[in-house]
Parts: C-alpha cells; structure tokens; sequence
C-alpha cells in the first residue's frame, strides 16, 4: 500500500512538473513501442477476417469439419440425386460425378483451411494476443519500475535536505542507508525489467521478417490448393466430356447438319427421314401438304417428340400437315440452308440463264458443289418431292406450288433482309431454282433411293388419338434440353407461305410460267445428263 501510495505521489508530481521523469528508453525503442501497437491492431483484424473466409468449424477435428462444409452437404445431395435417377440416364451420370468430384474438393478444402489454421490463424493469433501483450505487460511493469525508483531518489534527496547536508555530502544514518537501499534496489530492478523489455523488443523488430512470411504462407498454401483443385477439375473433365459424348441421344432442330449426322452417325438427318417415311404412308393424297399450316400445339409437340428422339408414330399419321410443317421447321432452323451459304450466288446466277438446258446444267453444276452431308439430304428430300407431284391431281401440290412453300426454307441469303423484298425478288428466284430441280428429279439424281434408311419406321395407319401407340426409339435421341434459334433471320414462315401463294395465285391455281417458261413435261436432253 505503501509503494503505491508513493507512486501515485510521484506520478502526480511528475505531471505538474514539480519532479524529475526518468526516461529508460532509448528513442529506438520509443518508436518500436508505437510500432507495437499498429501491429497488434492489424495482425487482430487480419485474424479476424482470415477466419471468417474459413468454411469449416475451427478447432475440430477432420470428420466434423467435413460435416461442416456446404461442398460436402452438396455432394451428398449430388449423390443422392444420382441414385434416385439412375446410371441409365445422363442426368443420373452427371450428378454422380459431379457429386463424387465435390466431395472431393471438400477434402482438399478442408486439407487447406487446416494448414492456414496451423501456419497463418494461429501464429497471428499469438503474435497480436500473446507476443506483442507480454512485451506491452513488460512495458507497463517497467514504468512503475520507474516510478519506484524516482520516488525512492526523491525521498532520499529530500532526506539529505533535511538533514541540513550539503549536496556532495552523503547522509549517515539507519534511515538515509535504507532509503539509499531502497533507491539501489529500485534502480537494480528497473535495471533488469529494461534490459529484458529492450531485449524483447529488438527481437521483435528482428523476428517481422518472420511475422511478414505468415502472409506468404498464406498464399502459398492456397496456391497449392487452387492447384490441386484445378487438377481434380481438369481429371474429371475428360470423363464428364465422354458422357456427353457417347450419349446417343442429341439434339437435332437448330443443330449444324454435319454435327448432327456424325453425333448420330447417320447419313440422312433424323427429322427428314422420319417425315418423310411417315409422310410416304400417310400424306401423299393430302391436299396442300406443305401448305396449310397445322396446330400450333401439335406441331410443337411434335418437334419436341423428334428432338429428344421418340417417336409416335401411329399419334402423328393422323396428322400429316403437322408432319409436314415438322420438317420445314427443320429445314428452316439449320443454321446453315440445306443448299449451302457458299453456293447461293450459283445458285441465284443459275436461275437466271433464259436457256432452259442451259439452266438446267448450270442448276446441276450446283448440286455436285455441295458438300457430301448436303448433298444426301437434298437428294433424298428432292427424290421425296418429286414423288409428292406424282399425286399432284389429289393433292394439289404441283412443283410449282412445292417451290413456293418449301423453297425459301432451303435457301436464303446469309443476312437478315426486308421480307417483302425476298418474297417479290429473290423468292421468285428461290422458287425457279427448286421447280425444275423437283420436275426432273431423276436427270438430277439417277437411281431410285431407300427412303426408310435406318429400317426403324413401319406403316403407320390412321387411328383414332385415343388408341394405344407403339413408341418407336430413333437411333439419335437426346434429353438435353436444345437451345432455341432464333429465327427472325430465316426468310419465310408458315404464315408467310400461305402469303407467298396469294401473291402466286391466278384464277384459283398457281403459275410458275413467268419463272421458268420451259414446259413442265419436258425432259433434258439425253446428251447432257450426267
């Protein structure tokens, strides 16, 4: 009580200046002890933050952290998912990788954020809770330290004064021999605490090189982990990709031509054979095929059905225009005509020769420029038409009237144009490259052709919608949900069909003199077939 009293007594005097202040550090050391302070701020704020960017529970052992983790409740949730669809589907194969994948990353992280915690977390954590305190605690100790000694100086100097001694006298005495003790101890004291404060702040001034490398550790480790991650990702990637790959079911409307024939391995395109085949037994007598345009909701059914690769057959034989807007819809959502961009020009310049056998030639000339995929396509499609007319007198689908409808979903331009223009200019021409093409079928593709390549599609018969039908499984279905072209760039629509035919008809029928004034009947000369 004593010591204190007498060191409160100092302290005040000290403050109004009526007593001497011992300074024991040196300025050095006065700027390591405000250094102390900002570090302390910034190592406990960095612990802090650093923390909370750690996923799992701290101090915990593996298992629990594990359960901690929202990677791991989603891999559980992936796997489940998986179980519950099964490996015969491709959703089912997906989860179940992806699933194991992220379980695996949850391990990975957790491997990480328990060496931050061991080198970066807890090394801040004793350096601004434990370290830098000690040192302030020392400093703190070593100023009342100070105190002692100035006031047992100063109640020994006041002892000599008293006893009327000059200055360069010493007392005698008990009394001035313990105050001089007293100050003796007192200074021998804050003689030891300051040696080993001063020793343990340059040894912090010493060690930041040390203290700076938890924030490379930092990096490091994270780096490290980034990096095996990135591996384990890149792994499973190949496998994920083999999936997708060997699916057999994909999707075919707004595909390129070629992606879907090698993804499905077949040579003519899925819709078209199934259209055609179905149109063969069910749609040859009727009338405006192509022309009149089906329920909005069966023909959007029925799309759907021939893109993911199931097929009623029997539901759609009762429909033929649903049949037939199906696959123009096709041939109108490629993103390349079935004719080809790169021939367009051929085309357009063959269409305007006035020399029928001429036209005729230059037309050939094109067709053997497509490429081998388009070329088969538009063989089988022009062998299926010209067939068509052979019941023109039923169905009134002329080639004239097949021109009109189907031509501008086989070729249009390469960029978005004004319709009424394509419709009055460039249709026409459509329309005089297609007719003749469909009129002599046989001179421009010799040989009769196997519409029922792939052997998968029956005869179907009208039957009642409410019968049971039979699922018919093409050879490239596909579950994934197909992105949707846009299709404001295609020239024509089905409305717009039933427009171009208004503007074609003359006294109830349609003429197609003024595009292409050879004779229908007539067939090409025999020397010039090839």
């Amino acid at each position: 009580m004593k010591k204190q009293f007498n060191r409160m007594r100092q302290l005040a005097n000290q403050t109004v200046g009526r007593a001497e202040k011992t300074e024991v550090l040196s300025e050095d050391l006065l700027q390591v002890e405000k250094r102390l302070e900002l570090v302390k701020q910034v190592s406990h704020s960095t612990h802090k933050k650093l923390t909370a960017c750690l996923q799992g529970q701290q101090g915990v052992d593996v298992d629990k952290k594990s359960k901690k983790l929202p990677l791991t409740t989603l891999a559980q949730c992936m796997v489940e998912g998986a179980a519950v669809l099964g490996d015969e589907s491709l959703l089912g194969k997906m989860l179940k990788l992806c699933g194991e994948t992220q379980d695996k990353l949850a391990q990975e992280l957790i491997m990480f954020e328990l060496t931050i915690e061991r080198d970066v977390v807890e090394p801040l954590n004793d350096l601004s809770e434990m370290e830098i305190p000690n040192i302030q605690k020392q400093r703190k100790h070593l100023a009342k330290l100070v105190l002692d000694m100035d006031s047992a100086r100063t109640r020994y100097y006041q002892s000599t004064k008293s006893s009327g001694l000059s200055s360069n006298l010493q007392p005698s005495g008990a009394k001035a021999d313990h105050l001089r003790e007293e100050m003796e101890e007192a200074a021998n004291r804050m003689e030891i605490c300051r040696d080993q404060l001063s020793a343990d702040m340059y040894s912090f001034v010493a060690k930041e090189i040390d203290y700076a490398s938890y924030f490379q550790t930092l990096i490091e480790v994270q780096a490290e982990y980034h990096r095996k991650s990135l591996e384990l990702l890149q792994s499973i990637l190949p496998q994920i990709k083999a999936h997708q790959e060997s699916w057999v079911e994909k999707p075919c409307y707004g595909k390129p031509l070629e992606e879907h024939l090698a993804l499905s391995g077949r040579d003519i395109a899925f819709p078209i054979e199934a259209c055609v085949t179905m149109l063969l037994e069910c749609g040859m007598q009727e009338e405006g095929l192509f022309r009149v345009a089906p329920s909005a909701s069966k023909l959007k059914k029925l799309k759907a059905s021939l893109d993911c690769g199931v097929l009623d057959v029997q539901e759609y034989s009762a429909d033929p225009h649903a049949i037939a807007g199906a696959l123009k819809s096709y041939l109108r959502e490629l993103p390349e005509p079935l004719m080809s961009y790169e021939l367009y020009n051929d085309w357009i310049q063959a269409s305007n020769i006035q020399d029928q056998d001429r036209r005729l030639q230059a037309l050939h000339s094109a067709c053997e420029k497509l490429p081998a995929a388009n070329n088969n396509n538009f063989k089988y499609l022009i062998k299926f038409l010209s067939k068509l007319t052979e019941h023109q007198d039923v169905n009134k689908m002329t080639p004239g009237n097949i021109a009109i409808v189907l031509g501008p979903n086989l070729l249009w331009m390469n960029n978005e144009g004004n319709i009424t223009e394509m419709m009055t200019t460039v249709s026409l021409q459509i329309v005089g490259i297609i007719e003749p093409i469909i009129q002599h079928a046989d001179w421009f593709f010799p040989g009769e052709i196997e519409f029922n390549v792939t052997g998968n599609y029956g005869s179907p018969v009208h039957t009642n919608h409410n019968a049971n039908y039979s699922l018919v499984p093409s050879p490239d279905m596909d579950q994934v949900d197909r992105r949707q072209n846009d299709q404001s760039r295609r020239p024509l629509s089905v409305a717009t069909d039933n427009m171009m035919l208004e503007f074609y008809k003359k006294d109830g029928c349609v003429s197609m003199l003024t595009i292409c004034p050879h004779r229908t009947s007539e067939v090409p000369p025999q020397n010039k077939r090839s």
